[in-house]
């Protein structure tokens, strides 16, 4: 029997008994699969349901065959090294102990002469240029996720499932991860809003309030159906408002004509024209008559207002997120930023920057690029006020707005609207609540505390805190702003951006957010340094 995953009556509540799932039905073969939706929506919930990370409230999970699983994070111990990554140090100590010629009979018998060879080939085939006993912990967070993905590749499941196997991984990483998902001829399931990626998948699964739908073909397939799909919720609630209409004025007319037909017959009641008898059977017939015809419309009011409904919801599931941000009127000619001749880093060690010099004139827009480690963050520090430099000058000449990736921004002990009021006091409720509604913060969930957040929300909430406001920095400082941000929320940053008139600084691995948010100009740092 071939492999799968099949997923039959699932359902899923959080602590806090908020449903994600209910009676999903769902199932995938040795294809690739993209598992797609916005935050909080339950998709790393599903991998872990489908790994047995977590145990089932309701429903079945059935696997066929074998399954090698890559979690967000990578957690190492300081005694871990690769091969434990790899689950191979005892092979490896025996293949040790018979080179030294210490090795008995029997173990030599078991002894894997081809392990070796087999583990040089998955770190390669991740570009990792590292040894079995390098010390886990002497790796950067993206060669660690790298590492994992090799372990994986080394140990040929049938399926792997990649939790945004991307994330904080530099250019050099994300490609090695695109170039392995491309190659890959088994089972896959990863969640993930890298769209370079997603672009080299069979199928994608969309999560959504509703249910999960599949996709054939790569994202940008997905993409296209989608636009067809919301083209067509759009036509079906015109549709359904006009019925609705439609419904509510021939309800008024048959209630004006019943009305004239009631008060000709008063008339000629008073008249004595037509007996009694004939009278009340008219008055008994108008009366059945009249209720049968509201009755009727009720039915087709109700059904119109539940189509209409229905078509609503569809909207709010395929509509991206809107974000339209106010001028800075920002002149061209006004130097935003220059460093000149600087020199820093952190005591005690060596300087991560020497003369360095870089500026930022009127609305550029500038991506700061170079590998992990190269000292990006140290940059964004360093022109922040966060690091002094020790030699040379660095002039900010406009105020500023930084996103960093940890969203410092926000107390995380306040709520959302608290955190918007206090960076934006000129904002009045109405103003308040309108700007975190575009991003999706609604009603009572613009109210949640910042420390409740899962890492996309926080994301986003600071976002709606930076760029939501009536008057915003003519510099905008963004320390990979899309890391953990879902699809939909990413495009509707880019659109925003596009529509920003001040300067931008971006650290950024994400080339198609570099691209659609209009960089013009990269400054590359893979040359000075570790950060």
């Amino acid at each position: 029997m071939s492999a799968s995953i099949t997923l039959s009556g699932l359902a899923w509540s959080t602590p806090d008994g908020r449903p994600l799932f209910s009676s999903l039905d769902l199932s995938f073969v040795t294809d690739r699969t993209g598992l797609v939706g916005r935050n909080g929506v339950g998709k790393t919930t599903l991998l872990k349901l489908i790994s047995g990370d977590l145990a089932l409230q309701s429903g079945k999970v059935s696997v066929n065959g074998t399954l090698g699983v890559l979690r967000q994070a990578v957690q190492v111990t300081p005694d871990e090294t690769v091969a434990d990554l790899f689950g191979v140090r005892d092979s490896l100590a025996l293949l040790r102990r018979a080179e030294e010629g210490n090795a008995g009979v029997e173990e030599l018998a078991t002894a894997d002469w081809t392990l070796e060879t087999r583990l040089a080939a998955a770190l390669g085939r991740l570009g990792l240029d590292v040894q079995s006993e390098t010390p886990l912990t002497t790796l950067s967070g993206g060669q660690r996720t790298r590492a994992g993905l090799a372990a994986l590749v080394f140990s040929e499941p049938d399926f792997i499932l990649l939790d945004e196997p991307t994330n904080n991984l530099d250019r050099e990483g994300r490609r090695a991860v695109v170039d392995l998902l491309a190659s890959w001829r088994s089972g896959a399931i990863v969640v993930s809003h890298d769209r370079e990626l997603l672009d080299t998948l069979d199928a994608i699964v969309e999560l959504t309030s509703l249910g999960a739908t599949r996709y054939g073909g790569n994202w940008s397939h997905y993409r296209e159906r989608k636009a067809i799909e919301l083209e067509a919720a759009r036509h079906d609630l015109a549709d359904a408002e006009k019925r609705v209409e439609e419904i509510a004025r021939r309800t008024q007319e048959k209630v004006e004509r019943q009305a004239r037909r009631d008060r000709a017959g008063r008339a000629k009641k008073e008249k004595g024209d037509i007996p009694r008898l004939v009278l009340n059977a008219r008055k008994e017939l108008s009366e059945n008559t009249s209720g049968g015809a509201a009755r009727l419309a009720q039915r087709q009011r109700a059904q119109a207002l539940e189509d209409t409904a229905s078509a609503r919801r569809r909207i709010e599931i395929l509509q991206p997120l809107s974000v339209v941000l106010p001028s800075t009127n920002l002149p061209a000619s006004k130097v935003v930023l220059r460093i000149d001749d600087a020199s820093a880093g952190f005591e005690p060690g060596p300087p991560i920057f020497r003369n360095l010099s870089f500026a930022i004139t009127g609305p550029e827009r500038v991506a700061v690029v170079g590998p992990n480690g190269s000292g990006k963050t140290t940059l964004l520090a360093l022109i922040t006020g966060q690091l002094t430099p020790w030699e040379g000058t660095v002039r900010l000449a406009t105020g500023f707005a930084l996103l960093d990736q940890r969203v410092s921004l926000l107390d995380p002990s306040a709520s959302i609207r608290d955190n918007f009021k206090r960076l934006n006091p000129q904002a009045d409720e109405n103003a308040c609540r309108a700007a975190l509604a575009r991003f999706m913060f609604r009603a009572d969930a613009a109210l949640q505390t910042v420390s409740s957040l899962s890492g996309g929300q926080l994301l986003r909430a600071g976002l709606a805190c930076v760029l939501g406001g009536a008057t915003l920095p003519p510099l905008l400082i963004l320390d990979e702003p899309t890391n953990h941000l879902d699809i939909d929320a990413i495009e509707a940053v880019e659109a925003g951006l596009r529509a920003y008139d001040g300067a931008l600084l971006v650290v950024s691995h994400d080339e198609a957010f570099l691209q659609a948010i209009g960089i013009t100009r990269r400054f590359d740092l893979g040359g000075s340094g570790g950060a």
